[in-house]
């Protein structure tokens, strides 16, 4: 595994992170893809035996559940203090003023709900899941400076939304002398690449570390076009927007390189996302072994200029989604 600062701060991450949405109690939430306690324990171990110390997930995975099971798996399986672990808060998790959002009433009592169903003290990287149009970005900025001066948190981080968004919040942190994101958690893929318009230029500027949520598409550019019958497939909604005829040059690029390579597509896919500079940790969310083991091959694969040009010349302009 190979690690690398997060953003221009001192976190040291690892270069693929673990995406925790895959995990969850059944019957609560709305990911029925999710994996419990024991058909997780597997990717858990694996990932501790890869080097992947850097676990993500969010307040609203099945409805806590994600979270509970990441606790329970870090005592059993890691050494707290050897994961970097992050949450995030925004979407319904009950009803009542302070079960969503981003006021200061929903961030406070959000990540104490956090660490207690994380069996923690602190988050290493507490990140707003979407922008709140509803809440000043001051509220918003100076409540998250809270969480981090009490020591709840030891970093900050933001998800999906427009840059000028989040250069809003950014320029708040800025003027009340409050904590600034170092990281965004955004989506980034061959089949969405809108975020190199503007967010990544801003990214780099101000010294944040790109954290991009399905770098495979919902698992589109893992296999063949034709082969799209998985469970998560029929339920995800999100998977529909990648089903669109325009991106098939796109996926039969990647299996065409895959097949000249003799590697998984997901290998390929995954390594043209890490070869962005401003990009430092795609999160993978695994729900088979094998798919941590081809994202950190992904690290060992470098995409020549004919490769690129190959998995990029097909690529239409789409509105950004996700947020």
């Amino acid at each position: 595994m190979d690690y690398t600062r997060l953003g221009s701060s001192g976190l040291k991450v690892s270069r693929i992170a673990l995406g925790c949405m895959s995990f969850g109690e059944a019957g609560r939430g709305a990911d029925r893809w999710s994996l419990d306690d024991e058909a997780a324990e597997p990717i858990f171990r694996q990932a501790v035996e890869l080097g992947i110390t850097f676990w993500d997930t969010a307040n609203v995975y099945s409805l806590g559940s994600s979270e509970e099971i990441v606790g329970r798996a870090i005592r059993k399986y890691a050494d707290r203090d050897k994961i970097v672990l992050a949450s995030k808060v925004f979407f319904p998790v009950h009803d009542g003023p302070g079960g969503s959002g981003l006021s200061r009433k929903a961030i406070l009592e959000n990540i104490d709900a956090s660490l207690t169903r994380l069996g923690t003290d602190y988050v290493d990287l507490y990140q707003i899941h979407r922008f709140d149009p509803e809440t000043p970005v001051e509220e918003t900025m100076e409540a998250l400076h809270d969480v981090v001066r009490a020591g709840k948190a030891r970093y900050l981080g933001a998800s999906s939304m427009w840059a000028w968004q989040f250069a809003k919040l950014q320029h708040a942190a800025d003027l009340g002398g409050w904590t600034r994101f170092v990281s965004m958690q955004n989506q980034y893929n061959l089949l969405q690449r809108e975020e190199e318009r503007e967010m990544f230029g801003l990214l780099a500027d101000q010294g944040v570390g790109s954290l991009p949520w399905s770098p495979l598409a919902k698992g589109r550019l893992a296999r063949p076009w034709e082969d799209m019958t998985t469970r998560r497939a029929e339920v995800d909604p999100l998977h529909a927007r990648y089903a669109v005829e325009e991106n098939r040059p796109v996926v039969d690029a990647v299996r065409q390189i895959a097949e000249a390579r003799g590697v998984p597509m997901a290998q390929i896919a995954l390594a043209w996302v890490l070869r962005n500079p401003v990009v430092d940790a795609p999160i993978v969310g695994p729900t088979k072994p094998h798919h941590l083991a081809d994202a950190a091959a992904a690290l060992r694969i470098e995409l020549t200029g004919e490769e690129v040009t190959a998995l990029e010349e097909h690529y239409t302009p789409r509105l950004p989604s996700g947020y």
